[in-house]
C-alpha cells in the first residue's frame, strides 16, 4: 500500500477492492496520520464534481477509514473503525453527495432532484433514500472513543462512506431501492445533462 509523501489516486470501478469488506484499524501511529493526510489531499484535489467525502478504499487501502467535509470550509472529519448504533425509522428525501442536481425528464416529475454520487463511479448518479440521522461509534486519529449523531447532509454522507467499507456501492442502493441511475455529460456550453440508464 502507498504511504510515501505522493498523493493517492483515487480508484475506479470495476476494482475489485470496492465491492470487498474492510478491516478494522488497530494501530494508531505515524503511518496512520500519513494516510489521512493523503486522504485529505486525494479528497481536497476533487473538482468536477467536488468531493465531501472519501473511503479508504478508494484509495486502495482497505481499511476501515473515511473522511468527510461536507463543505469547502468545514473542519475535516476522520472517521476510524465505525459502528451504527441507531438510526432514524425516517427516511430523508433523495439526498445529495456531490454537488448535483437535476431536473427530471419526465413532466408529471418536474421538482429538481438531488443525485448522489461517487468519486469511484465517475459521471453517474442516482436517487437514494438515506435515514434522515445515524449515531456512530468511531475512533479519531488518535484512537480515542466517540460517539456523535449525525443529521441532514452529513449523515447522507457518513452511510455513503460506511457503505464503502462494507464493499457496497451507491448504485447497488438505486437499484435495491428500484429508483434510477443517470449518466451525466457536458453540453456545449459545458454545463451538466442527464441521461437516464435503462436497467
Amino acid at each position: 500500500m502507498p504511504y510515501n509523501s505522493r498523493m493517492l489516486d483515487i480508484v475506479v470501478a470495476p476494482n475489485k477492492i470496492l465491492v470487498e469488506k474492510t478491516k478494522q484499524v488497530v494501530v494508531f501511529d505515524k503511518k496512520l496520520k500519513k494516510t489521512i493526510e493523503q486522504m485529505e489531499k486525494a479528497l481536497d484535489a476533487t473538482t468536477d464534481p467536488i468531493g465531501v467525502g472519501l473511503a479508504a478504499p478508494q484509495v486502495n487501502i482497505p481499511k476501515r477509514i473515511f473522511i468527510a467535509r461536507p463543505t469547502p470550509k468545514a473542519k475535516l472529519l476522520v472517521v476510524i473503525n465505525p459502528i451504527i448504533v441507531s438510526e432514524s425509522s425516517e427516511k430523508g428525501i433523495p439526498n445529495q453527495i456531490n454537488s448535483k442536481k437535476i431536473e427530471a425528464r419526465k413532466p408529471q416529475a418536474s421538482k429538481k432532484k438531488l443525485l448522489e454520487g461517487c468519486l469511484s463511479i465517475p459521471d453517474i448518479w442516482g436517487n437514494v433514500s438515506r435515514k434522515r440521522e445515524v449515531e456512530l461509534e468511531y475512533q479519531d486519529i488518535e484512537g480515542k472513543k466517540i460517539k456523535k449523531t449525525f443529521k441532514g447532509f452529513l449523515a447522507t454522507i457518513v452511510q455513503h462512506e460506511i457503505d464503502h467499507l462494507n464493499g457496497v456501492l451507491f448504485t447497488k442502493r438505486v437499484i435495491e431501492q428500484k429508483e434510477k441511475l443517470y449518466r451525466s455529460h457536458k453540453n456545449a456550453e459545458g454545463e451538466d445533462e442527464f441521461d437516464e440508464i435503462e436497467l
